[in-house]
């Protein structure tokens, strides 16, 4: 009786821990796109943050935008 309740107590928490339980995202397609780009928000931002780290993000001087950048 003991192995059959602490079977039982393994498989719910298994089944719990995977997300067939209680499923992680929205099941409406429109709601789980936006969870999914909020949840790799992180991964995105990444690309974004390399770029400054590297000053690869300011403008360069030979666009062909006249930029000044001082006071007129």
């Amino acid at each position: 009786m003991r192995r059959l309740l602490l079977s039982m107590v393994l498989l719910i928490s298994l089944a719990m821990g995977s997300g067939c339980f209680l499923p992680i995202y929205s099941g409406d397609p429109a709601r789980r796109t936006k969870q999914l780009i909020y949840t790799s928000e992180d991964l995105r931002n990444f690309l974004e943050e390399w770029e400054r780290f590297w000053f690869i993000d300011q403008p360069g001087h030979l666009t062909p935008y006249n930029t000044h950048g001082g006071i007129i």
